[in-house]
């Protein structure tokens, strides 16, 4: 099955095709793009990626496919991924984006290649890392909250703060994830910014405040190992509001390992249910943090 720019409200120039493997799970292509929607455990399915499978859909295997880019609900989820990755290239092309060599020096080492977003807008690849580096106008333009003096932006997070700042310069797809990462990491900036407070479950950060302050007193783990000693038993090694700092008091539990699920932030010992242990430890350095 194809969709392309003929399909009402569908922008790509480049057909999407959606058809099934030879081991009939679900695959798509967009341009040189190839997804899939492979079965994993538990009847769970991911989101796999390939690049330049040179056969027809109905020939393409498991091995074509070798990126892995998280959890799938269902066969809707996979086609909307896919539609929203084509609608992300047709407009990363729009943006006009010019490759260039550079060998600039970048605080991840010498630059192998950059991509030009615009006048003072540059991102550099380097062998290990990457990231933007804005011009002096450029950063001058960015929130106070959020501006790096270095002007460097590295590319796992702080990327988002140059795509926050100009959005004009990325896609539909690009500003979506940037405020995600905003809220996420500089709740308070974003706050700020937008004169919105974030309710809880709308921020990594600001949720993770919350429960500091709710278990500032309760021990949460902080390392954790199945005990050799106790069979369906787990060894904790905990401290109170689960900080990490040197010097701080240390209690061990055990806990039952059909209960020890660590959570976003942390297990925190029900001390009704978790007995302290002073035994026999299964940890590599014990009273390690």
């Amino acid at each position: 099955m194809s969709v392309s720019s003929k399909d009402p409200g569908f922008p790509n120039p480049a057909d999407v095709v959606f058809g099934r493997s030879a081991e009939d799970f679900p695959v798509a292509c967009v341009g040189e793009n190839a997804f899939a929607m492979l079965p994993g455990r538990d009847g769970r399915h991911y989101l796999a990626t390939g690049w330049r499978v040179a056969r027809p859909l109905a020939q393409w295997t498991r091995a074509d496919f070798f990126g892995h880019s998280g959890e799938l609900a269902d066969e809707a989820a996979f086609r909307s991924h896919v539609l929203e990755s084509a609608q992300h290239q047709h407009e990363k092309r729009a943006l006009g984006r010019r490759e260039i060599q550079s060998r600039a020096h970048t605080p991840w080492g010498v630059s192998q290649g950059a991509t030009v977003y615009t006048e003072g807008v540059v991102v550099h690849s380097t062998a290990g890392h990457g990231g933007f580096h804005l011009s002096a106008a450029r950063n001058a333009l960015v929130h106070p909250m959020l501006r790096l003096d270095s002007a460097w932006y590295e590319e796992d997070c702080e990327w988002a703060i140059v795509a926050f700042s100009f959005p004009e310069l990325f896609t539909s797809f690009e500003r979506r994830c940037a405020e995600r990462t905003i809220k996420d990491y500089w709740p308070d900036a974003w706050e700020t910014i937008s004169g919105r407070i974030l309710a809880p479950g709308e921020s990594t950060e600001k949720d993770r405040r919350a429960f500091a302050l709710a278990h500032t007193s309760d021990w949460v783990v902080v390392c954790a190992i199945a005990s050799e000693h106790h069979a369906g038993l787990v060894e904790a090694i905990a401290t109170r509001g689960g900080r990490r700092e040197t010097g701080l008091e240390q209690r061990r539990f055990l806990i039952p390992s059909g209960e020890y699920a660590i959570g976003r932030f942390g297990f925190v010992v029900d001390e009704a249910r978790c007995q302290p242990y002073d035994g026999p430890s299964s940890m590599p350095v014990r009273g390690g943090v």
